[in-house]
């Protein structure tokens, strides 16, 4: 419908912005989650930090599962979660789509000998690869300018994936592949803009005065924690190992033999049931 020659290069810019546009309520919705659950870490991090520091200096298993489940009471107690909602829905659901275009432009002669902007789509091209690459790094730049100094520290590798991934399939894939990494990443990028200069602020805004109103619960407090960072027996006992010990699992018996006491013994057995084999 547009035509020869460069009408394939737009005809690929068109499908990606029909895909993105598809997609970008789920995406939004996605990043939406995922800036909340980062908010809600901020907040806790006090309490946080000082479980990880105690972590460090564990030498028991039995105090490294009090730590954990008090960083887990954290979580919970605040309404928040350990593993961010990330998902990999929209990456799935851009797989047919993917490897639709990669054969259309490798199978056919008329989409591989066509040319967009002067470079043929059936060949790689380096400038479309670093546009295209560029596009994801100034993206995952604009997350980490968001994001808080501890959160940065976490983000700094993955930031780069999203780049790396786009640079090597680009690089070894013809350039009509690579037209739709470029108008992808460029889409990408204004959804960033918005989430980061937009959404944030009216999410921290909002979480600030729910914190105001509520403040969130203090599983654990400095006092707690000794000098070097190691817990105290002051600390309260995790609803998860509370759990354990009624079920005998936190803290079994151990005798000289080193062997576990899981139950009665077999001579303890046949004694209650000596009464029972006379029984008519």
């Amino acid at each position: 419908m547009l035509g020869t020659g460069s009408g394939y290069g737009w005809a690929i810019l068109l499908i990606t912005l029909v895909v993105r546009l598809v997609l970008m309520p789920f995406m939004l919705r996605q990043q939406k989650n995922m800036t909340e659950q980062q908010e809600k870490t901020r907040v806790l991090q006090p309490q946080l930090t000082l479980l990880q520091k105690a972590a460090k200096v564990s030498q028991d298993q039995t105090t490294t599962m009090q730590i954990n489940g008090l960083m887990q009471d954290v979580y919970k107690k605040n309404g928040s979660s350990m593993l961010p909602r990330m998902g990999c829905m929209m990456m799935i659901v851009q797989l047919p789509i993917i490897s639709g275009l990669y054969q259309a432009v490798a199978y056919s002669k008329d989409i591989a000998n066509a040319k967009f902007l002067g470079f043929a789509l059936g060949h790689t091209n380096l400038a479309v690869t670093i546009v295209a690459t560029l596009f994801y790094v100034a993206q995952g730049y604009l997350m980490l300018l968001g994001s808080t100094p501890e959160q940065r520290k976490a983000m700094r590798t993955s930031m780069w994936l999203s780049p790396l991934f786009t640079f090597f399939i680009s690089i070894v894939s013809p350039a009509g592949l690579g037209l739709y990494f470029l108008g992808t990443g460029l889409i990408m990028l204004v959804q960033q803009v918005i989430v980061t200069f937009v959404m944030l602020p009216a999410i921290r805004e909002r979480l600030d005065k729910e914190m105001a109103e509520t403040p969130p619960v203090q599983v654990v407090t400095p006092d707690m924690f000794n000098e070097d960072g190691s817990i105290t027996s002051r600390a309260p006992m995790p609803s998860t190992m509370g759990a354990m010990e009624s079920m005998g699992m936190a803290h079994p018996e151990h005798h000289d033999d080193d062997t576990t006491t899981t139950g009665p013994s077999a001579a303890e057995l046949r004694a209650r049931n000596a009464g029972k084999q006379h029984r008519e």
